[in-house]
């Protein structure tokens, strides 16, 4: 298995999650970071869009499937990510974080989130 990497850092979406109701009413901004670990050298060699995961595509999949559902919690949002991204072929690992950018929570927190790592 390869340790090359393609990343995806900071993907901000308006996203239906979360079990209060303002937050099953609106949206609300999620961040994504995405890592997925695949063989590059394809297409470091061809120089081939074709040769290698277009992380412009992923963005576009990743945005329908938060546009198109609606999630209880992170983690099934996140895992929902995860299991597109296996979908596809050359994928052999992927991470996923996905941050709620204004958790609902009385404390003074930046963010909260979940990350999640599957394999082939």
């Amino acid at each position: 298995m390869s340790h090359d990497q393609i990343e995806i850092r900071g993907l901000r979406l308006m996203a239906l999650c979360g079990l209060l109701p303002e937050e099953r009413d609106r949206r609300q901004p999620l961040s994504f970071d995405i890592d997925i670990q695949t063989d590059l050298s394809v297409a470091a060699n061809s120089d081939d869009i074709e040769d290698t995961v277009h992380y412009g595509m992923l963005c576009e999949m990743i945005s329908s499937i938060i546009e198109q559902e609606q999630f209880d919690l992170l983690e099934r949002c996140a895992d929902r990510v995860a299991e597109s991204i296996m979908g596809m072929n050359r994928v052999d690992k992927v991470m996923v974080s996905v941050q709620k950018l204004r958790p609902p929570v009385p404390q003074d927190v930046a963010t909260c989130g979940v990350r999640i790592y599957r394999t082939r």
